[in-house]
């Protein structure tokens, strides 16, 4: 057994569950904006108070760890690295778009291909690619949409996009059959415990002390805006 407490915090979304070996026991989600700071840890609270267990006894923290948010992620990280401390207790990484994958996977039974989108900006993603098993077929980068992105692979095999960088690409491949959009999926801290509870059986355990969120690209902070 495996009492994972899990935090999702990559996009505007947050989101924290408890699960035991890989069951869900409880989860929350709030779509508030800049909720992560001021919320988190009410809502862990909650989480643990509604499965009826009590902080001191999870075996590990789960985190989603990007891409994504950059304050997010930043959040989130801290928040888990500071229960794990205060605990003594394991942190699980998790792949953000895995996460996002496993949860659509659910409900795939055409065993299409999964690219899940997270929004950076103008017209650029977050994306990767798996296979309904959940092996990685296209590794998480960067990713500038256009009429040809993704044509080599929906010339014969079918796909399912999701995520918030998805809306982007659908008005470019939509006259595409092989094309297919699963609408409102954000990530989800259930998923997380999900894949987390294999990660634990296995001791796949992240260094807490070094470890850091994957933001995939360096941060570049906005210029101040001169005064008239």
């Amino acid at each position: 057994m495996a009492l994972i407490l899990s935090i999702e915090t990559s996009t505007p979304v947050c989101s924290v569950a408890l699960t035991d070996s890989g069951n869900t026991l409880a989860t929350e989600k709030l779509f508030l904006e800049k909720s992560h700071s001021n919320l988190l840890t009410l809502v862990i609270e909650s989480v643990c108070k509604h499965a009826g267990v009590e902080m001191k006894s999870i075996d590990a923290v789960a985190v989603s760890e990007g891409p994504g948010s950059y304050t997010g992620l930043r959040i989130g990280v801290s928040t888990a690295k500071g229960v794990c401390y205060a605990l003594e207790k394991p942190l699980i990484a998790v792949p953000t778009l895995e996460a996002m994958a496993y949860e659509v996977n659910t409900a795939n039974p055409f065993g299409y291909l999964l690219c899940p989108m997270l929004d950076a900006r103008r017209m650029e993603v977050y994306a990767a690619l798996y296979s309904p098993n959940l092996s990685v077929l296209h590794k998480v980068k960067p990713v500038i949409l256009d009429e040809q992105s993704y044509q080599e692979t929906l010339a014969d095999k079918k796909m399912l996009f999701f995520g918030d960088g998805s809306n982007k690409f659908k008005a470019l491949v939509e006259a595409n059959a092989n094309a297919g959009f699963v609408e409102g999926v954000s990530p989800s801290a259930w998923a997380v415990g999900k894949i987390a509870a294999a990660k634990f059986s296995q001791n796949n355990f992240v260094d807490l002390a070094y470890f850091e969120p994957f933001y995939l690209k360096e941060y570049k902070a906005a210029k101040p805006k001169k005064l008239l």
